[in-house]
C-alpha cells in the first residue's frame, strides 16, 4: 500500500506595526555588536516562540512604511518598481496588483483555506479576496463594537498616546486575539491546511495600552536607545526640519521627557506579547502546533525618541528598519537556531512560506527561503539588505540604503548621503560620509548598492545623472551651501 503523502504545513503569520527589533527579549539576548537593545522589553511569550525556533537578529524591511512594506510581503517584488512609495490613502499611488504567482494565491490553489484578519491598506483598488484569502475580519467591526459598549470614549493624548480605560479584552489587540482563535477553532475541524496571517496595527503610534500593561513599566527606569541625543549633525536637513514638525525641538535630549512615550511603547508590545501567546496556546489546544510554521515579524520599527524624532519617515536608521523575525516550525526547525546573516524580511518571509509549502507554480520574487538558515545550515543566505524609502507627510526625499553587517550606506537623493560605521557606533549618530578613512568602503557600498538597484528594477538608477552622483559620489560638500567660482560649484 502506498504511503500517504505528508500533510503541508499550517501558517500562521503574525505582523505588528511599528514593532521596533530591539524591544524582543530572546533577540536582545543574542545581539550582535552592531546592533542595539532595549532591555527594558517583556516579552516572554515571544521569546518561547524564538528558543523553539529560529530567530534572526538582523532583519530588515525592504520599505520603512506599512503600505509599501506590506506590498512587497505580498509580491516578492521592491515597492518603489512599481511606484508603491508611500501609503495610498495618504497620497494616490500605484500599489500592487494581484498576479497567480503570488504565494496567497498560489496557497489558495494548493487547496488551502485562508484569512487575513486585521488592518488592509496594500491597496485602494483590490481586496484581500482578491490576492486569494477566503475571507478578511476588517477591524473596522472592532470600532463599530467599540462605539456601542463605549459610546463616550474619548482620547486626550494626541500622538503621543496615554494609558486606555479599555480592558485588555477590548482593545483592538484583544479583539484580534479573539478573532485569530475562532478562525482556528473553524479550521481544526477540517482536514484542509490553513493559513492566518494576523496584522495588527500596533505598537504604531498613538500607544495607548491598558492600564494592566503600563503598570508593569510605570516606576521602571528606561535606558535611552543608543541613538537618542543625536545632535544631527552633518545629516540630511529633513531630519532636523522633523523636529519642527512634530514640535519636539525642546525635548530632542530630554530623556525625562521621553521616558513615558517609550513605556507606553513597550506596554503595548507587552500586551500584544501576551495577546500571541493566548493564540499559540489555542494552537495547541486543537492539536496543531506541531503542523504548523509560525511566523512573528513586523512591517517596520519606530524611532519612539530615537535621533530625538516620532514615526518612521525620512530616514533608514536600524530604529525603523530593524524587525523582529521569528520562525518556528516543530516539523522542520530545531529550536533555539539564532542566525546573524542579514535577511529581508518581507521578501523573506513569502518566498520561506512557498518553499515550506511545496507551492508549484509561485515566485518568491526578490525573496530568498529562510528554512535553511532555521535548520542550521551552514553559509549561504545574504550579506547586505537593500532598503528603500520617500518621506511621507512632510513632503517627499527619496533615500536607498545599504545594510551590511558592519555598515549602513544611506544614497539620499536630494541631500547629503549617509555612512555609519554600526560596530563602533550602533546607535548611527556620527555619519562619516566625507571621512577619508572611509573612502575605499564608501566606494565598494555604492558600488553593491548600485548593482542591486539594478537589479531590484530600481526606477532612479540607469540614468547618466543619478548613476553618476551614486557611483561617483558627486554630491555637495555636507549639504552646506557650496562655493562658486570660475569653474561652478565645488563638490566632493
Amino acid at each position: 500500500m502506498q504511503a500517504k503523502p505528508p500533510r503541508p504545513p499550517n501558517i500562521l503569520l503574525i505582523l505588528g506595526d511599528q514593532h521596533r527589533a530591539d524591544c524582543v527579549g530572546v533577540a536582545n539576548r543574542h545581539a550582535p555588536p552592531d546592533v542595539t537593545v532595549q532591555p527594558a522589553a517583556l516579552t516572554p511569550r515571544l521569546d518561547r516562540l524564538g528558543r523553539e525556533g529560529a530567530v534572526f537578529t538582523r532583519a530588515y524591511t525592504p520599505a520603512p512604511v506599512s503600505a509599501p512594506a506590506r506590498q512587497a510581503l505580498l509580491s516578492g517584488r521592491a515597492p518603489e518598481s512599481f511606484g508603491a512609495l508611500w501609503n495610498p490613502n495618504f497620497i494616490p499611488t500605484p500599489t500592487v496588483k494581484p498576479e497567480p504567482g503570488q504565494h496567497v494565491a498560489a496557497l489558495r490553489r494548493a487547496g488551502y483555506r485562508s484569512c487575513l484578519v486585521g488592518k488592509w491598506n496594500s491597496s485602494m483598488e483590490h481586496g484581500p479576496a482578491d490576492f486569494g484569502f477566503d475571507c478578511h475580519i476588517d477591524p473596522a467591526l472592532h470600532l463599530q463594537e467599540l462605539a456601542r459598549s463605549h459610546p463616550d470614549l474619548e482620547w486626550t493624548g494626541g500622538w503621543l498616546g496615554e494609558t486606555s480605560p479599555l480592558t485588555p479584552e477590548e482593545t483592538a489587540v484583544g479583539w484580534g486575539a479573539r478573532q485569530v482563535e475562532r478562525r482556528l477553532a473553524d479550521f481544526a475541524g477540517t482536514q484542509d491546511p490553513w493559513f492566518i496571517r494576523w496584522d495588527l496595527a500596533e505598537p504604531h503610534l498613538p500607544c495607548r495600552p491598558p492600564a494592566c500593561f503600563m503598570e508593569l513599566f510605570t516606576d521602571r527606569e528606561l535606558e535611552p536607545w543608543a541613538g537618542f541625543a543625536d545632535p544631527l549633525e552633518g545629516k540630511p536637513y529633513i531630519q532636523s526640519q522633523q523636529l519642527l514638525n512634530w514640535e519636539l525641538e525642546e525635548h530632542w535630549n530630554d530623556w525625562d521627557w521621553w521616558q513615558p512615550v517609550v513605556r507606553r511603547y513597550l506596554a503595548v508590545i507587552a500586551e500584544i506579547d501576551a495577546a500571541v501567546g493566548r493564540v499559540l496556546d489555542v494552537l495547541e489546544e486543537i492539536g496543531q502546533a506541531r503542523d504548523t510554521l509560525v511566523i512573528y515579524s513586523s512591517d517596520h520599527g519606530d524611532l519612539c525618541g530615537a535621533h530625538g524624532m516620532l514615526d518612521k519617515h525620512y530616514v533608514l536608521y536600524d530604529d525603523v528598519t530593524r524587525v523582529p523575525l521569528l520562525l518556528r516550525w516543530p516539523a522542520g526547525v530545531r529550536g533555539a537556531v539564532v542566525r546573524s546573516e542579514p535577511v529581508c524580511s518581507m521578501f523573506d518571509i513569502g518566498a520561506t512560506i512557498i518553499d515550506a509549502c511545496g507551492l508549484d507554480g509561485a515566485d518568491p520574487g526578490l525573496g530568498e527561503s529562510l528554512l535553511p538558515l532555521a535548520r542550521g545550515a551552514e553559509g549561504g543566505g545574504r550579506d547586505a539588505v537593500v532598503m528603500a524609502a520617500h518621506g511621507q507627510q512632510f513632503g517627499l526625499h527619496t533615500q536607498r540604503g545599504l545594510r551590511t553587517a558592519d555598515w549602513l550606506y544611506v544614497w539620499n537623493l536630494t541631500d547629503v548621503d549617509e555612512l555609519y560605521d554600526c560596530r563602533r557606533d550602533p546607535g548611527q549618530r556620527e555619519n562619516r560620509i566625507a571621512d577619508p578613512a572611509c573612502a575605499v568602503i564608501l566606494a565598494a557600498l555604492r558600488k553593491r548598492l548600485h548593482k542591486e538597484l539594478r537589479r531590484r528594477g530600481d526606477p532612479f538608477v540607469g540614468t547618466p545623472w543619478t548613476d553618476r552622483q551614486l557611483l561617483d559620489g558627486r554630491q555637495v560638500d555636507m549639504g552646506l551651501r557650496p562655493e562658486r567660482s570660475s569653474s561652478g560649484l565645488s563638490g566632493r
